[in-house]
């Protein structure tokens, strides 16, 4: 029954890519283009590729408020790095560092704080944000080697980004822990019931801790491939970034109860988003509508499944 449902989730989804897609193609003459369509990936990859262990960690029962301010930090950590004259691979491994320390402490302070993640991730959120702010104030860092701008910047063959790529091993990666391995099987339990899991032997907390820090993790890599493509860091770069991700999470189909949830359907929502964006884009349409479309569909995939669950209930007590 819920393979079914999420099942027929995501075949709506991939309905509204189509239906998209053949909408702004017929509304724009460059929309068809190979290479335009490759510029539209960059769209959604960055905060796709955060999107994806965000996924694990809702469905795990918890959430990360202060993905995009982690990547501000990091991005601000290779900024000042890059300033000292440190190398492009060495870069990347400060960036990827500093996201992965940074999602640890919010697992430490849900795992063994017993901080909610809602409160803690809104707290570091607030912390990593003012900390970029603290260090940059209103300075800007281009010093980056021409080396480190292939991760934002490169193809990996034809019209296919580096991003892109990226974002679609990512995608088979953890579409394979989450839905055909005991670790899947484990944060679906967490997600569904934390105490019956506890209580049948998995080590909740374990699990927690280290969601939260490949977040964190990932969080950093999306850093390394903005910080790249823009070539530059400030303190105020992905600003708002987590609730476009949180919307491609949650718009994908993932219960914001826990429990349940695909990562087609995140894969699915990212593009859908991503073209809509780019789409109105290409017909200078304001963002202000995009954010309504996007608080729209968001409001209707929360409401629609508490609605048709508690449906049956009404009509049962109606006619008893």
């Amino acid at each position: 029954m819920n393979a079914a449902r999420w099942l027929r989730w995501e075949s709506m989804l991939a309905a509204v890519l189509i239906v998209e897609f053949v909408f702004f193609a017929s509304t724009s003459p460059y929309f068809l283009d190979v290479w335009t369509l490759s510029d539209a990936s960059f769209n959604f990859t960055e905060r796709a590729i955060v999107a994806l262990p965000l996924a694990l960690l809702i469905i795990a029962g918890e959430i990360d408020i202060s993905v995009a301010a982690i990547m501000a930090l990091a991005s601000v950590a290779m900024g000042l790095a890059a300033a000292h004259g440190v190398d492009t691979p060495a870069l990347v491994a400060i960036g990827m560092g500093t996201g992965l320390v940074a999602g640890a402490i919010n697992g430490a302070l849900v795992t063994i704080g017993r901080v909610p993640s809602i409160v803690a991730t809104i707290g570091t959120m607030t912390l990593f944000r003012g900390g970029a702010y603290a260090v940059l104030g209103d300075r800007v860092l281009k010093e980056y080697p021409a080396s480190f701008a292939v991760f934002g910047q490169g193809y990996a063959f034809g019209p296919i980004s580096l991003e892109l790529l990226t974002f679609g091993l990512l995608a088979i990666a953890f579409a394979l822990v989450l839905h055909y391995t005991r670790w899947g099987r484990a944060i679906f339990a967490i997600g569904a019931n934390p105490i019956a899991s506890r209580c049948s032997g998995i080590a909740v907390d374990r699990y927690k801790f280290v969601l939260f820090s490949i977040t964190g993790l990932f969080s950093g890599l999306a850093a390394v491939m903005l910080t790249s493509r823009l070539g530059s860091t400030r303190p105020s770069i992905a600003q708002g970034w987590e609730l476009e991700i949180i919307s491609m999470v949650i718009l994908g189909g993932v219960s914001v109860w826990g429990g349940k949830g695909t990562i087609l359907g995140v894969v699915l929502a990212a593009i859908v988003l991503g073209l809509v964006n780019f789409g109105l884009g290409l017909l200078n349409i304001p963002g202000i509508v995009m954010s309504i479309i996007v608080g729209a569909l968001l409001i209707t995939v929360v409401a629609i499944p508490a609605i048709a669950e508690r449906w049956p209930q009404a009509r049962l007590r109606k006619t008893s």
